[in-house]
């Protein structure tokens, strides 16, 4: 078994964190291989690109938060991802530092459990070419630089859903609920529901709420403005500007990302734990 290693370069103690894996896995014999950038960070020419681990590795392991793990998971596609928390929230990274060792035992001695999580796909034409993209979190179409407030048009099956005033549209899997959607108002909906949530960036509507749908609907989106170019990202990278009345279509991708599961965790307890649910909070101390 072959793993490979994706660090957030940007936090010394990830640094130091594979550092101890690297040295770890060497006392074991155990093959790996860094990602380039990370290897170049902790002098090491054992590296490859990271679009090539698919092909060379058979795990994952993701030492960040959880910008990190969506990183990693783009290109893990159904392999299995370790992530290990370095960050600070950490909703998707399932093990501690401390936990990491025993996670990775468990994967050698094939006694760990995966948890499925769905991705969203974008189909959206550049250069007259139909591609596709995926988003484990969310697909966002903002307003960007426009300076008045456009509408956004968004059908389910074909079907007008409704025209929304407002600074973006947020389109999330039940993993990505408790990302950018949640920060704007969305519901936290359990992981692994077969749902969408569709929430509008600051509307300029009283009447809006967002909504959860099935995640069996396809979802088509289109900004309707005069002019201006409108920035759509998926899991926080810009993909396209989009034009106006250009539509893109949503839906549930058939890939879904492969999370090593931590099984002495559970989420009631990371909302108590990462969102202070049901924490007495005191003030001025």
């Amino acid at each position: 078994m072959k793993f490979a290693i994706v660090v957030n370069v940007t936090r010394q103690n990830a640094l130091d964190l594979a550092r101890k894996l690297a040295a770890w896995l060497d006392e074991r014999k155990v093959d790996y291989i860094f990602e380039s950038l990370s290897a170049e960070k902790l002098h090491t020419e054992n590296s490859a690109p990271i679009e090539e681990l698919n092909t060379r590795c058979d795990v994952f392991i993701s030492l960040g938060g959880d910008g990190t793990l969506l990183f990693t998971s783009h290109y893990a596609a159904t392999k299995p991802v370790i992530g290990v928390n370095v960050g600070y929230l950490g909703f998707l990274t399932e093990f501690t530092q401390e936990e990491m060792f025993s996670a990775i035992e468990r994967v050698l001695d094939g006694s760990y459990t995966i948890h499925n999580r769905s991705q969203l796909e974008v189909a959206v034409r550049i250069d007259n070419e139909l591609q596709k993209f995926r988003a484990l979190n969310d697909v966002v179409i903002e307003k960007g630089a426009y300076p008045r407030i456009p509408t956004f048009i968004i059908k389910l099956d074909g079907e007008l859903l409704s025209s929304y005033r407002a600074d973006g549209i947020i389109i999330a899997t039940s993993t990505g609920s408790t990302a950018y959607s949640m920060s704007a108002g969305g519901p936290i909906i359990a992981p692994k529901s077969s749902v969408f949530v569709i929430t509008p960036i600051c509307p300029h509507m009283l009447t809006v709420r967002p909504i959860v749908i099935s995640d069996e609907k396809i979802i088509e989106v289109s900004v309707d403005a005069p002019d201006g170019s409108f920035p759509m990202n998926c899991d926080g990278n810009l993909r396209k500007m989009l034009a106006p009345q250009e539509k893109i279509t949503v839906r549930k991708s058939a890939v879904v990302i492969n999370l090593v599961a931590n099984e002495n965790r559970n989420y009631s307890e990371i909302l108590r734990t990462k969102l202070l649910w049901g924490r007495e909070h005191t003030f001025g101390q």
